[in-house]
């Protein structure tokens, strides 16, 4: 599917569920961009943004770009550590010091939670090939089952994002295996 059909189908969703997209290159950025207007503009919806491609501090400046409020907008930042570009610190960013940190992932997800989200909150991964380069599959499996069962005991949403280009056949067992459905975008 493209860009606008993803659009149409994330406005299917009325229950929170557990998405995989396995998203072409190309469509990459785009895909971020709808799923941070999508799930965020107009609705009482937050979005944890888990970062294990791209520093948040760059997903910021692309949002900017497009001119995406960022108000109910979270980091959880587990690359900046390992690229030596933490810098300055943003009020909306906490970091993991490295993507093999999972169990520290879904602490972090939970504190801001805890901390700043009283209803509804879309959980993103991006993506999940970052993940599988630096953790045991069998690991990271169980870590996106938890992952997943967490969120909807909190009535929460989760996105698993998945380059195309780069998805073996293992990261996509595991994306069905967790997720509700899987969608690809091109």
């Amino acid at each position: 599917m493209n860009i606008d059909e993803l659009k149409k189908r994330l406005k299917e969703y009325n229950e929170p569920l557990s998405l995989g997209i396995n998203t072409s290159l190309s469509a990459y950025i785009d895909t971020i961009k709808l799923l941070m207007d999508e799930f965020t503009s107009g609705k009482n919806i937050h979005l944890i943004y888990i970062s294990a491609t791209i520093p948040s501090r760059s997903i910021s400046s692309i949002l900017e770009i497009y001119g995406i409020d960022e108000k109910k907008v979270f980091y959880v930042d587990c690359i900046s550590h390992l690229m030596m570009n933490v810098a300055e610190s943003k009020e909306n960013t906490v970091y993991v010091e490295s993507p093999t940190m999972l169990e520290n992932i879904m602490l972090k997800t939970q504190y801001i939670l805890n901390k700043n989200v009283k209803d509804v909150a879309v959980v993103v991964v991006d993506s999940i090939n970052s993940l599988a380069i630096h953790n045991d599959m069998k690991i990271l499996s169980e870590f996106l089952h938890l992952f997943v069962t967490f969120l909807r005991s909190r009535n929460s949403y989760m996105v698993i994002l998945s380059i195309k280009e780069q998805a073996t056949q293992e990261i996509m067992s595991i994306i069905n295996f967790v997720s509700d459905e899987t969608l690809e975008v091109d």
